[in-house]
């Protein structure tokens, strides 16, 4: 027999607070209680049966400035329940993995009536998200008080309010003593460990916990790299050309580090559970808009959109654009190459030769700083062009702003070493030019991504404990204090620009470092860096961000493999211009062609079938 919420009371005296809810200030009263009733009220009569409060009583609205803010929680039954609904995996007492369910919670480990800490905290948020989430309209035809925001059955309440900006936010708290267990844990001490990575799924989710999981694995994946290149530098470093057998390595080096990470990834997220997670039906974004009209799929009744006029679109408006960047991008190379010809000039004519070295770096260093301007100007119009396109859900979303943005970053940070080691042929001013690329966009990223973030939060911060410090209501004031402190943060909008900083940067280690090997050194010293960097951030700077399940890296793991087959065609492509090969075969240039395509021919990644009965628990590298 199945349990329903409409059996069980889901009631709790204990009001713990899990997620914050924001409403714009001139909402309207009767859209605020047709709300809260929504949220409150049972299932069978169309509600989440979720536990909301408002954070300031009616009687402290006149001193406070917060009335907008609600908080909304859940009972353990209702957890529980949802827990099911949303399909999660959890090990049971024999040890396998298999789906929650209420009925048998009593067969999975850890599972008491008495134990609250079963579901972690993130799971408790994902789960009240998705709740709310599929808070549906049944029979109302539009928002109360807002007769333009028109509802029909089956339409997510939340992501109509959104669309109409009634709802400004929803974001989850922090838990105060479980993110400093795990700062303690992760970044306050600067020393080379694992990163404490279930504790990071757990506070985090799996998103979030992969992607520091993948930036530690790249980060001791580049440390051989970087023994060979250290030693390789200080004893050949003025003999360009002797970079054949380095080149031999990035070949097997790029290939193999992923295969690796696929087994480490996949013996990761069977553990977590989601490997075996059921993928969820993925509800239309919050910005798509169209004709109602009655989904062939679904049956439900929807805001439809033709697919030939996104394919107009994407095909006669956003592909031009791309190409205009594009050309831009090379136009702006061109502007580079005539500086450094104009540096070297210089340099050659001058009577101080010791004074003008340092004009040499000048052209690189700007261009590096430019290429990064163009990288983040171009990602404001790709987001904005993709959004156009009106995408329905938002994988698709993602993929098509993935491409647009990987083929512009590959371009604009690339195609100038392409062109000096293809054309140009100066194995020397490759290396300046991707010594010069690599430093300076680390430096770059680590500046804007971090530390401004940073120093801006905490001169926000001191705002709020002023303000807090003059209040006199009667409210829970390290709350109330919290709340409105996180609120203000910015929003982490995902792991998106995490990835391509890492895929820009693995681009620069497996394509040229043959030529200047001190660059998985670098790379090593930046990654150090930006796990602690990068966890600040998640603990400090942003708010916190809801859990999503992942079962592996996404689309990312396609554009490493891509990036993969790219670095060994150019490694071969070096090795069959290297001058010890052409001295094998002074005569015969058909020999050396074949043996080149031969060695980018045999390269062959092996496959791993995952296994549906891993139990590792110690890192998989």
């Amino acid at each position: 027999m199945r349990v329903t919420l409409s059996a069980l009371d889901t009631s709790e005296t204990f009001f713990k607070p899990l997620v914050v809810l924001e409403l714009a200030r001139d909402v309207k009263e009767e859209t605020r209680k047709w709300l809260e009733k929504k949220i409150n009220d049972k299932k069978k009569n169309g509600g989440a049966q979720l536990l909301i409060r408002p954070l300031v009583e009616k009687c402290e609205e006149q001193t406070l400035e917060s009335q907008n803010l609600y908080l909304v929680g859940a009972s353990t039954v209702r957890l529980l329940l949802g827990a099911e609904s949303v399909g999660l995996v959890k090990e049971c007492n024999d040890n396998a993995m298999r789906a929650f369910t209420y009925e048998t919670r009593q067969n999975f480990k850890g599972f008491s009536d008495d134990n609250d800490d079963f579901l972690t905290m993130a799971e408790c948020q994902f789960i009240v998200k998705h709740e709310l989430e599929n808070l549906r309209a049944r029979d109302e035809k539009m928002i109360p008080g807002y007769p333009q925001a028109k509802l029909y059955p089956g339409k997510s309440i939340l992501r109509r309010l959104l669309t109409y900006g009634l709802v400004t936010q929803i974001f989850p708290l922090h838990d105060s003593e479980a993110l400093k267990k795990l700062e303690s844990t992760w970044y306050n001490r600067f020393k080379l460990k694992y990163q404490p990575l279930d504790g990071i799924r757990t506070y985090f989710g799996e998103t979030i916990a992969l992607y520091f999981g993948f930036l530690e694995y790249f980060t001791f994946a580049l440390i051989p790299m970087a023994l060979i290149g250290l030693p390789y530098y200080v004893f050949d470093w003025e003999d360009y050309d002797k970079y054949v057998i380095f080149a031999s390595f990035n070949l097997i080096w790029s290939t193999v580090i992923l295969e690796v990470w696929k087994r480490g990834c996949a013996l990761m997220t069977y553990r977590w559970g989601t490997l075996l997670m059921k993928r969820q039906f993925e509800e239309p974004r919050p910005g798509f808009h169209g004709v109602l009209g009655i989904n062939p799929i679904t049956g439900r009744e929807e805001p439809l959109y033709s697919s030939f006029k996104r394919q107009l679109r994407i095909y006669l408006v956003s592909l031009p654009f791309v190409c205009l960047c594009l050309y831009f991008s090379l136009y702006v190379m061109t502007i580079y190459f005539d500086l450094e010809a104009w540096a070297q000039d210089v340099h050659r004519e001058s009577h101080f030769p010791e004074l003008t070295n340092v004009l040499l770096f000048v052209p690189s260093i700007v261009y590096a700083v430019v290429i990064e301007v163009m990288n983040r100007l171009y990602r404001f119009a790709a987001e904005f062009l993709t959004s156009w396109e009106n995408h329905r859900l938002e994988s698709a979303y993602q993929n098509h702003l993935v491409l647009k943005v990987l083929v512009f970053n590959f371009l604009n940070c690339f195609a100038s070493l392409f062109y000096i080691a293809f054309v140009m042929k100066d194995m020397k001013l490759l290396r300046q030019s991707l010594a010069t690329l690599l430093i300076t966009s680390q430096i770059l990223n680590q500046i804007v991504e971090t530390f401004l973030p940073y120093w801006l939060q905490r001169k926000h911060g001191l705002r709020v404990k002023k303000k807090v410090q003059a209040l006199k209501a009667d409210v829970d004031v390290t709350l109330y204090e919290q709340i409105i402190l996180e609120k203000e943060k910015g929003t982490y909008l995902g792991t998106f620009d995490d990835y391509l900083e890492l895929f820009l940067q693995f681009g620069y280690v497996s394509l040229f470092s043959c030529v200047y090997p001190l660059a998985a050194a670098f790379a090593v010293l930046n990654n150090l860096s930006e796990i602690n960097s990068d966890a600040l951030k998640m603990c400090k700077v942003f708010k916190r961000p809801f859990a999503e399940p992942s079962s592996s890296i996404g689309v990312w793991q396609l554009a490493f493999e891509t990036m993969s087959v790219i670095s060994v065609v150019t490694n071969c492509a070096l090795i069959g211009m290297s001058p010890q090969l052409n001295a094998v075969f002074p005569d015969s240039k058909t020999d050396l062609i074949l043996i080149v395509v031969a060695a980018e021919a045999s390269r062959r990644p092996p496959q791993w079938t995952q296994s549906r009965r891993i139990q590792v628990r110690a890192r998989p590298w």
